[in-house]
Formats: C-alpha cells, sequence, structure tokens
C-alpha cells in the first residue's frame, strides 16, 4: 500500500513538471511570434528590371544595330538572284500548298517532322484540300510579314502594316483589345500550329463554335496549318476544317505541303542554318519572298532588350510565355534575315513606325 502511494506521489510529481514546461514553451513561443516575428530569408528577384541586360547581350544588339542603322535602299538584282534561288529549290508558288491539282487521290504524303510516316491521300482527305491554288497568277507590290516579337509593344506600327497589300500574320496572335494600334488589324492570311488547337480549344472535340467565333478577327482570310509535319496534327487539323465548313465561316483553311516545308529547310541549311525545326516566321518570310515584290518584316526580333534603349521586352507582345528555344534556331535565323536585310532584299522594322513611313 505504502508502496503504491509513492508510486502515485512520484507521478504526479512528474506531470506537474511536465505541465510547467509546457507552459513555458506556449507562453514563450506566443510571446515571442507577437513580440518579433521571424524574417523570412530574402527571396531573389525573378523578374528582371527595365535595366537590365542578358549577359554579353549589349555587345550582340550594338552590332547588330551598327549593321541596321545603314541607309536601307532597296537593290533589284539582289532581289531577283535570291527569289530565284528559292524558287528553284522550293517552287514556293505552285509547292507550298496542297491543293487537289498537286496533291490528287491516291498520292502518298511524306510527313516532314517525321520521315518514316507517310500517309495515303483518300477520298475524305482529298476533299479538304483547296481546289486551286490560293494565290493569284500574279505577284503582289508589297506584302507585310508579322512576327509576334515583344520589340511590337507600342510601336504604333499598326497602320503602316494595314497599308501593305497582303498581310502574314502568324499562330493566329490577338489583333484587338487596344493591340491594332501596334499591329494592325488586316489579315489575308494567318498561320496557326496545331497544338493551339489542342490547348485552347481541346482538339475541337466538344463545342467548336467558340474556336470558330474566334476567327472573327482574322476576317475573309486563309487558315494555313502543317497539317502534315506530325501525325498527331492531323486528326484535328482536319477537325478545324470541318468545323469552317459545318459553320460556314468565311476563313478558309488551307494545309502546308509537307514536300515544300522539307525542300525550305534544305534551302535554309545550304545557306548556312542549323536548325532542327524552321520557325513560322522565317517559313513565312521566305514564301512571302516567292510571291511579294517588296517584303517587309514586323515583330522579328530575337534578344530580350529593345535595340533603342535597351528596355526589357516580354516575348511576344501579348504575354511572355517563352518558346521551345532549343526547337528553333531564332538568333540564327535572324542573322539570315538581318543579312538580306542589308542586301535590299527585304526590309526589317526595328522600333517604332512613323507615321509616314512605308
Amino acid at each position: 500500500m505504502r508502496g503504491l502511494l509513492k508510486s502515485l506521489f512520484s507521478l504526479v510529481i512528474t506531470l506537474l513538471c511536465v505541465g510547467s514546461l509546457l507552459t513555458t514553451f506556449i507562453w514563450y513561443t506566443f510571446d515571442h511570434n507577437n513580440v518579433e516575428p521571424r524574417k523570412p530569408h530574402p527571396q531573389k528577384k525573378s523578374t528582371p528590371q527595365s535595366s537590365e541586360i542578358c549577359k554579353g547581350c549589349r555587345e550582340v544588339i550594338d552590332k547588330v544595330m551598327e549593321r541596321y542603322s545603314q541607309s536601307w535602299e532597296r537593290q533589284e538584282d539582289n532581289y531577283q538572284k535570291f527569289r530565284a534561288q528559292l524558287n528553284n529549290k522550293c517552287h514556293g508558288f505552285d509547292k507550298a500548298i496542297i491543293t487537289q491539282a498537286n496533291t490528287p487521290v491516291g498520292s502518298k504524303l511524306a510527313y516532314d517532322g517525321e520521315k518514316k510516316r507517310i500517309l495515303q491521300v483518300t477520298p475524305e482527305i482529298f476533299s479538304t484540300f483547296a481546289k486551286e491554288r490560293p494565290f493569284p497568277n500574279k505577284t503582289w507590290d508589297t506584302c507585310a510579314v508579322v512576327g509576334n516579337g515583344g520589340i511590337l509593344t507600342n510601336s504604333g506600327c499598326g497602320k503602316v502594316i494595314d497599308s501593305a497589300q497582303f498581310v502574314i500574320r502568324c499562330n493566329l496572335p490577338p489583333l484587338e483589345n487596344g493591340y491594332e494600334k501596334h499591329v494592325g488589324i488586316k489579315t489575308d492570311l494567318v498561320t496557326a500550329n496545331p497544338s493551339i488547337f489542342l490547348e485552347k480549344y481541346g482538339g475541337l472535340m466538344g463545342r467548336r463554335r467558340p474556336f470558330v467565333e474566334s476567327l472573327h478577327s482574322y476576317g475573309n482570310s486563309l487558315l494555313l496549318i502543317p497539317a502534315f509535319s506530325y501525325g498527331h496534327n492531323t486528326p484535328v487539323s482536319l477537325r478545324v476544317a470541318y468545323s469552317l465548313e459545318d459553320f460556314k465561316s468565311s476563313t478558309r483553311p488551307i494545309f502546308f505541303n509537307p514536300e515544300y516545308l522539307h525542300s525550305l529547310a534544305l534551302f535554309w541549311r545550304s545557306q548556312g542554318l542549323r536548325a532542327v525545326r524552321l520557325s513560322t516566321g522565317i517559313i513565312m518570310a521566305s514564301l512571302a519572298l516567292e510571291l511579294c515584290a517588296n517584303v517587309d518584316l514586323y515583330g522579328f526580333w530575337p534578344f530580350s532588350n529593345h535595340p533603342h534603349g535597351f528596355q526589357t521586352l516580354t516575348n511576344h507582345y501579348y504575354d511572355d510565355r517563352q518558346t521551345k528555344v532549343k526547337f528553333h534556331a531564332m538568333p540564327a535565323e535572324f542573322e539570315l534575315l538581318l543579312r538580306l536585310h542589308s542586301q535590299g532584299v527585304l526590309r526589317l522594322h526595328l522600333g517604332d513606325c512613323q507615321p509616314s513611313e512605308k
């Protein structure tokens, strides 16, 4: 009995000690948090400041602008020579777009992104092809190819772009809600990467009206799609064609000819370009050089700083989403376009547009 009482007494003493320690700990924690909150470790800034320039970019941009700042003059001989080279190797005027004339039922299409994949043209697929070549039997005098670079932000280039006879845009860019002043609204041809249909419109497996209505800002334009570059692009591209037909849209879908894209890649490789895939921008600039006498490029600038003032630029004029930098050789492409600019073959526009600029 005495032993039992002794054990109970020891237990009570132990509980009192533990309770005292807990009370002290709770009081210390509460008091400490109210008197002097713990300061978090300072975070590194993730957003670059307007004066921040990527390492080595200033020197590169200075060299680019030194070449660009020389007065530009169209060189007819250089233009005709380069255009003839393109036409001889790629035949863009006749072969850039798949038509029912150049790709009959039973033809075999070799995907330019998957060399071993072959598609035999069925009557159903054939029905989605343009009946004839979508370009007239003439050369447009002025063409504007509009990239989506952040350099177009607050550029005021909209009226100049819209003054061109034929305007080409890339990857369904936004044109309204204030962008018109800087990028224009006129559209004769707009490209679309099939990934856009998958990411924004669920591959058109559900409601299709929102997609069709989103094309209204491009008016009565051609919608150019690389439907036969990769196998997974084909079904959704055909659904686009069916949707535009079903909703009686004024937008006309046309498909890149993979043979043309393959030939164009070989052509630029012969010019020194090493890239896994050509960007949409250089593809459309190349096509424009076969279709147009005077080609002006806007929104083509591969650097994250503006050439005038070095302020930080977003990747696109409408967002800062990054592209697959290992997929396209952007700076190398720009170097080739700058060379053509210096030779008077085409004209790059870097910076703001003046009201009288053409």
